[in-house]
């Protein structure tokens, strides 16, 4: 696995915490890599259907 440093607004780090304090995830690193795994998804399922793709977020 390779480390990956981000920088994230603070009230998605406390939802993201969250996540973590209810249990849903055991850490901060997995809740974060389920986001990518479920965009990458998305991305790999709207390649034939353009019209359910989501927009994601372009830098």
């Amino acid at each position: 696995m390779e480390r990956v440093t981000l920088r994230i607004p603070k009230q998605q780090i406390e939802e993201v915490e969250q996540l973590v304090d209810s249990g849903e995830f055991p850490n901060r690193s997995e809740a974060i890599r389920s986001a990518v795994r479920e965009m990458v998804n998305e991305q790999q399922d709207g390649a034939s259907d353009q019209s359910s793709k989501r927009t994601w977020a372009k830098v």
